[in-house]
């Protein structure tokens, strides 16, 4: 029996006539696979597949001072970004943990998108509407609008079977352009979640469906396959890409979780949250989010306490699971300073079982060059 409380994208209906296992996400109704979690990993890995993002926020902010205003809640720097680019951040509240990490696209200085996590559109558009009130026009617009992403090394041919209006291997990364993809008019993105090349298309709900339909038609005979919310999981996951409520939340701050790199704290208008950030730059963080994989036999799960090699909790696990790509269990996980280094070993509790495992360089997986 169908849950009333949950919410369904407009692509809801092609999920079901698609045979999709549907499960709670986030309050939305949403996939969690279709032909199954491997199957679904490798199409995306190998050729070309289609996710149904519609869940997550779109919140839109514009007038004269939008960009300064969007600029002072986030840590990277929005203000050296060009008109069509996007930058991925994270935004903070003043004692500089996480709220979300976001994608923020510059469509002029005085129009911005805002890209946050479904479990967060509520906590996130509250806070920039009232951090925005009197210097900029805020308005969520979520509830408008769907967004699919297509990814994969034949994610740029998939679009131009389409008779995409635009050449997608004419956007670098984190481009992105208006235009129409078969007739139906969006926004296009060079962006992703599954470390593969692609591209996230934003549309009106009323164009989803018929886009979606036309995208797994046109994408046949490339082996395009409809990827549920698990293989998402997976991909990132190989990717080393965080998930929020996971690898970051609001009691991680950027430094600890390897996100230093979209932290300027040299902006000179500053950002809520810096001063805090910088302090604990300037001290060094006391743990540091690692990535890892299984030496002994068994699978690390989210939420498995990490051992020292005497068998002392030191740390937590907060991603893990098989590697479909590389054939290996591997994980995330916040360790102690002094464990994180490259090749360092730890046991993992899985499930009162010690089993060994050791710190590897991320990413664990890295995809080939970019299809032109």
């Amino acid at each position: 029996m169908a849950d009333a409380s949950l919410s369904r994208t407009p692509l809801y209906a092609e999920h079901v006539r698609l045979g999709a296992k549907l499960v709670p996400f986030a309050g939305w109704e949403m996939p969690i696979q279709y032909k199954g979690l491997v199957a679904e990993h490798t199409a995306v890995r190998e050729r070309v597949g289609l996710f149904d993002v519609s869940h997550m926020g779109e919140l839109h902010v514009t007038g004269a001072g939008a960009l300064a205003a969007v600029d002072s809640l986030i840590t990277n720097d929005l203000s050296k970004a060009e008109n069509g680019q996007a930058v991925y951040t994270c935004c903070c509240n003043a004692g500089g943990t996480i709220l979300d990490d976001l994608i923020v696209y510059r469509r002029a200085e005085d129009d911005v998108l805002v890209v946050c996590n479904a479990s967060n559109r509520p906590k996130i558009a509250a806070h920039f509407r009232e951090s925005l009130r009197g210097r900029a026009e805020f308005r969520d617009e979520s509830d408008d609008t769907s967004l699919i992403a297509v990814q994969g090394p034949r994610a740029l041919e998939l679009l131009r079977l389409t008779g995409a209006s635009l050449d997608p291997s004419t956007l670098r990364s984190f481009r992105f352009a208006d235009g129409s993809v078969a007739g139906i008019k969006v926004t296009i993105a060079r962006t992703g979640y599954t470390g593969e090349d692609g591209v996230e298309l934003f549309c009106p709900n009323g164009g989803a469906a018929q886009l979606f339909r036309a995208l797994l038609d046109a994408g046949a005979p490339l082996g395009v396959e409809a990827i549920g919310l698990g293989a998402r999981d997976t991909l990132r996951l190989e990717a080393r890409l965080s998930l929020y409520g996971n690898e970051i939340d609001e009691t991680t701050n950027p430094i600890e979780a390897g996100l230093g790199w979209v932290v300027k704290l040299d902006k000179p208008a500053g950002f809520l949250g810096r001063d805090a950030i910088a302090k604990v730059k300037a001290e060094g963080p006391t743990r540091s989010l690692v990535g890892f994989e299984m030496v002994g036999r068994g699978i690390a799960r989210h939420g498995y306490p990490l051992l020292s090699k005497s068998g002392e909790p030191v740390g937590i696990c907060t991603s893990g699971g098989p590697s479909p790509t590389l054939g290996k269990s591997i994980g995330l996980g916040y360790l102690p300073v002094a464990l994180a280094a490259i090749d360092s070993e730890f046991l993992v509790d899985c499930r009162g079982k010690s089993i060994e495992a050791k710190v590897v360089k991320p990413p664990f997986y890295k995809r080939k060059p970019a299809s032109a």
